[in-house]
């Protein structure tokens, strides 16, 4: 059941991808939108477990920790995107199951049988395919400790996660602490950014900006469309978070975490059939690669 539960995940995350894609194509402000993400899911966990009366334990409090660590995956993923080249910023986004795989290997002794290998490695394989740009050149590397710290926080996010699966948290208080702790975090960055945004504009004098500049410049989502689209992007979010614990709890850490990194596909199927982008013989042959990895985990696994 974990495999289905994993997958499910992957499918939750890769439309939450799709509207990000969407989203990063209009004028708002990301870290509103991203504290209306965080927010709705703490709305939908806590309203969730009013019905589902999940009980509440210490294992719930590992929730701070996956919410700062998914603050910081986030938050670092963006900055690379706007500092450093895409293509390698995507490149670290499907390499947190290989610091998975490491990592519970050394806290929980988790190993995979040799079927198990063959598969995590053709998946890895594909994703790499998929992400990585034939352009990428030495001495394009700037803003790569952005992909590295992107890379090593979503890592520590799944890892956490599969600890508060072992420390016996339930699934819905978890989340509510998780997406909380990142609802607050993006929140009080958010009202940084104005804070700097309205002293700026204060030094700033009316007159340095001309006319056809502010005519030509995109009209700015309000705070209550940004709000509220982020709180509709939250669902997919947290709808791959309920799946994904469940998934950790019963599946190998590495297996479930390489599965739910697979949402990229969906991600690349939107762009080829909606946005009509052409699909690179890499991007089609890691697409294949992925796919059948996946086969060989259900089958073996």
């Amino acid at each position: 059941m974990w495999f289905v539960f994993a997958v499910a995940a992957a499918t939750c995350f890769g439309m939450r991808g799709i509207l990000y894609q969407w989203t990063s194509q209009r004028p708002l402000d990301r870290n509103l939108l991203l504290f209306g993400v965080y927010l709705s899911g703490t709305m939908i966990a806590l309203a969730s477990n009013v019905f589902a009366g999940q009980a509440w334990n210490n294992g719930a409090l590992i929730g701070l920790l996956m919410g700062v660590f998914s603050f910081i995956a986030n938050a670092s993923m963006y900055k690379g995107y706007a500092v450093g080249k895409a293509s390698l910023i995507a490149l670290f986004t499907g390499l947190p199951p290989v610091v998975v795989v490491i990592a519970a290997y050394l806290l929980w002794g988790e190993t995979l049988n040799p079927w198990q290998i063959i598969s995590f490695v053709v998946v890895i394989i594909g994703l790499l395919l998929i992400k990585y740009s034939q352009d990428l050149k030495l001495g394009q590397f700037k803003g790569i400790q952005w992909g590295l710290l992107t890379m090593l926080f979503f890592g520590m996010t799944d890892l956490t996660s599969k600890q508060a699966t072992l420390s016996g948290a339930s699934t819905l208080p978890l989340l509510s602490v998780m997406y909380g702790t990142g609802a607050v975090l993006f929140g009080t960055q958010w009202t940084i950014s104005q804070y700097r945004t309205s002293k700026k504009a204060i030094v700033e004098t009316e007159g340095s900006v001309s006319n056809e500049q502010a005519a030509s410049a995109p009209v700015q989502w309000s705070r209550g469309k940004t709000l509220g689209w982020g709180l509709f992007v939250g669902i997919s979010n947290i709808a791959g978070m309920i799946f994904l614990i469940p998934a950790f709890r019963g599946g190998v850490t590495g297996i479930v975490s390489a599965i739910s990194a697979m949402n990229v596909v969906f991600v690349l199927l939107y762009a080829r059939f909606y946005l009509k982008e052409t699909m690179a013989r890499r991007e089609i042959i890691g697409l294949s690669t992925a796919l059948i990895g996946i086969l060989l985990l259900r089958l073996l696994a």
